[in-house]
C-alpha cells in the first residue's frame, strides 16, 4: 500500500510572476537534483487548483522501497521548504494522508529521523533481506 505526501498553498491574491517563476525554480532544481529516476518525485499540479484560493498544490507517492523512503521524503519537504519560503505570505499545508508534516522556522518541514544515517540503514538493509529472500 503507498502512502502520499501532499503540499499546498493559500491566500486570497494569485501567486505574482515573481513568485511563479520562484516556484518553477525550485521545481526544476528538485527535478534536476532527485537522486532516483525510478521513483515518483514533487510534482506541483498545473491548472488544477482545487479552490479560488489555491495557489500552489501538488503531491508525490512515497516509495515502496523502505531504503527510498526516508531519502525522498526529505528531499521532497526539502523542496517543499523553499516552496514555503519562496511564498510566505500564503497559509500552507503539508500532510502524510491525515498526518500533518510539521512546519520549524528554522529548519522547515521535517519528520522525526528523516536524516538519521542508522534508520536508513536498517531500513535499507530491510529491503536488501526481503529482496533475497525473494
Amino acid at each position: 500500500m503507498s502512502v502520499s505526501l501532499y503540499y499546498n498553498a493559500h491566500r486570497t491574491t494569485p501567486l505574482t510572476e515573481a513568485e511563479s517563476a520562484s516556484v518553477e525554480r525550485v521545481v526544476a532544481a528538485h527535478r534536476a537534483s532527485f537522486p532516483y529516476d525510478d521513483e515518483e518525485s514533487l510534482y506541483v499540479y498545473e491548472g488544477h487548483a482545487a479552490g479560488p484560493e489555491e495557489i500552489v498544490a501538488g503531491s508525490t507517492k512515497t516509495p515502496l522501497d523502505p531504503g527510498r523512503l526516508m531519502p525522498v521524503i526529505a528531499h521532497v519537504l526539502d523542496s517543499v521548504t523553499e516552496l514555503r519560503r519562496a511564498v510566505p505570505d500564503a497559509r500552507w499545508r503539508v500532510h502524510m494522508d491525515d498526518l500533518d508534516v510539521p512546519w520549524d522556522e528554522a529548519e522547515g518541514y521535517a519528520l522525526p529521523g528523516m536524516r538519521d544515517p542508522d534508520l536508513i540503514a536498517e531500513l535499507s538493509a530491510i529491503h536488501d533481506e526481503d529482496r533475497a529472500q525473494g
